[in-house]
């Protein structure tokens, strides 16, 4: 079964912009956001300013995908620990968000000699634990289908 899967860290907030949590983490995004309103015409705009770490690397499960982050972040932990804080006191906070989509066939698969890797399941180790626990970071798991109707049961 096609699976395309990425992970992120994100801080958010209605208040703070993506370049003061820069600033104030001491390390650049790979992508942000910045808030909006809530219409949705002509496009949508986010509704929070975001500052996130990403890994979108094909091929790896999700533990190495939050590895990766993690191995950027952990260095920082302190400053995240203090934004993260001061941004859930404003209705903002830490998420670490993990978004897989199966059945994408409209997605390139890695091509290897060897078999592809084996994408499914995952779990958190004690590391990846104690990071969200101190951050105050949420996960979040976004799963999705891409089978169309043809292929339902």
């Amino acid at each position: 079964m096609p699976l395309h899967q990425y992970a992120y860290f994100a801080l958010f907030s209605r208040h703070t912009s993506a370049d003061d949590m820069t600033s104030q983490v001491g390390i650049d995004p790979d992508e942000i956001t910045v808030r909006g309103s809530r219409f949705t015409e002509p496009t949508v705009v986010p509704v929070d300013h975001s500052w996130m770490v990403v890994c979108r690397e094909p091929g790896l499960s999700v533990d190495e995908q939050i590895t990766r982050i993690l191995d950027r972040l952990q260095p920082h932990t302190d400053r995240i620990c203090d934004l993260s804080r001061h941004l859930a006191g404003t209705g903002g906070g830490a998420v670490l968000q993990i978004v897989r989509y199966f059945n994408d066939t409209d997605q390139s698969q890695p091509r290897t000699a060897n078999a592809a890797p084996n994408l499914f399941g995952w779990h958190l180790d004690r590391k990846v634990l104690d990071f969200l626990s101190v951050t105050g970071a949420e996960l979040d798991i976004d799963e999705y289908d891409m089978a169309g109707d043809d292929n339902a049961g």
